[in-house]
């Protein structure tokens, strides 16, 4: 086994690419189906959710980046059905269901984190848990009260309901889920009641360290091209130190591998189990060394490929930030500009919106990178993906306001 590996940029983002799903994603229109999302959730590990709807929102767009085809339907279905669940892995993500266990020691510390309130609102909290236990599952808005309290994002003024700040602590806690979603609304009802015996048998006996190392391997695997300086390294709470020892502990073990990027300062790691298939991708850059061109992907602020800022940087060369959050007159692109994917680069910025009542999509603004040369292939390329993206979206007609793409 080696000790380290060295590799050119080129061949790392496509092998990274191909392990997400982007490099040649499946296109059968006709084949998407309830088993082909829950294995494509299986293979990243845990897609994000986000509540922002600007367009589609991210859990969706990310699967219908790899998936042209997907429906939503099929991951609120998956939900439903008890496939998959909802709880913090990179954040807020949909998880398979299967690896509920794993996150016992999250749920343990965070209903730590939340006692206090919980006990505050304790007259509330058992209310609704009854309410539960006698009426669920049930959306937030079967929850009656008129007493506001300060909620996750009330900055000073108590804006939220009681009842709704109960709901979103026990949600935390692990001691009730979304079990249903009818698109923007969610249903609640208890974890005990929701998931099966087996999995809350091995929820039960499964001890901390084991979580830890099972949750560590989960995040290398989603990652696959990993830095320990990352703060949400293994999806847990850890000090610097703590990740650098578990990665170096792992490299003595010889299932992790350092890699030596061309033109990168930063270190990076590989799963053992990687590096044959890495070394045909290099194989493969050695016989075809310029950019691949295929077709157009809009990539969401939170696609699993962007999880890590510098990893983009370092890797395809491109700086990103999501605006969202961004003063309107700090954004340099847009609140929420979509990286363009052509082949194996990142190749500018889509800064879309839905005006649903109309149904048109709005492109506020398409720009691209200055290097990128304008050829026949990739305005037809263009068009194909603004078209599908349109659809996707619900959109029958396409408004573009500012672009740098020539017709």
């Amino acid at each position: 086994m080696k000790t380290s590996f060295s590799v050119d940029k080129i061949t790392l983002r496509r092998f990274l690419l191909h392990k997400q799903s982007l490099f040649e994603p499946d296109r059968s229109f006709e084949s998407i189906s309830l088993e082909k999302t829950l294995h494509m959730i299986k293979k990243l590990e845990c897609v994000q959710l986000d509540p922002v709807s600007v367009v589609e929102r991210n859990q969706h767009l990310v699967l219908a980046a790899r998936m042209p085809g997907y429906d939503p339907k099929y991951l609120d279905d998956l939900l439903s059905d008890g496939k998959v669940f909802e709880y913090f892995a990179n954040a807020a993500c949909v998880i398979p269901m299967e690896d509920f266990p794993l996150f016992e020691p999250t749920r343990k510390r965070i209903q730590e984190n939340v006692a206090d309130s919980l006990e505050s609102l304790e007259i509330v909290v058992n209310t609704v848990l009854e309410q539960l236990r006698a009426e669920g599952p049930l959306p937030s808005r079967a929850f009656k009260s008129d007493n506001r309290v300060n909620g996750y994002w009330d900055n000073k003024a108590p804006k939220t309901k009681e009842t709704s700040h109960a709901l979103n602590l026990l949600l935390d806690a692990g001691i009730i889920r979304v079990v249903q979603r009818d698109r923007t609304e969610r249903y609640f009802d208890l974890t005990e009641r929701t998931v099966t015996r087996k999995l809350l048998k091995q929820t039960k006996v499964m001890d901390g360290p084991t979580a830890k190392d099972l949750l560590i391997e989960k995040y290398l695997r989603a990652y696959r091209v990993f830095d320990p300086r990352d703060a949400r390294f293994g999806w847990q709470k850890m000090t610097a130190a703590e990740r650098r020892a578990e990665i170096e502990r792992r490299v003595q073990d010889k299932t992790v591998i350092p890699l030596e990027v061309e033109g990168v300062k930063r270190q990076y790691y590989l799963l053992a189990e990687d590096l044959e298939e890495l070394e045909t991708f290099q194989e493969n850059t050695k016989q075809e060394p310029r950019s691949l061109e295929s077709t157009i992907t809009f990539l969401p602020p939170l696609d699993n490929l962007l999880w890590s800022r510098e990893r983009i940087k370092d890797l395809f060369d491109f700086d990103y930030k999501w605006e969202i959050y961004t003063p309107r007159v700090k954004r340099k692109y847009g609140p929420y500009a979509m990286p363009i994917l052509y082949g194996d680069r990142l190749i500018g910025r889509m800064d879309p919106q839905i005006d649903r009542k109309n149904k048109v999509m709005i492109v506020r603004l398409l720009q691209l990178e200055p290097e990128v040369k304008q050829t026949s292939e990739l305005r037809q390329s263009f068009r194909n993906a603004l078209n599908s993206f349109a659809i996707f979206n619900g959109a029958d007609d396409i408004q573009v306001e500012n672009s740098d793409l020539n017709h």
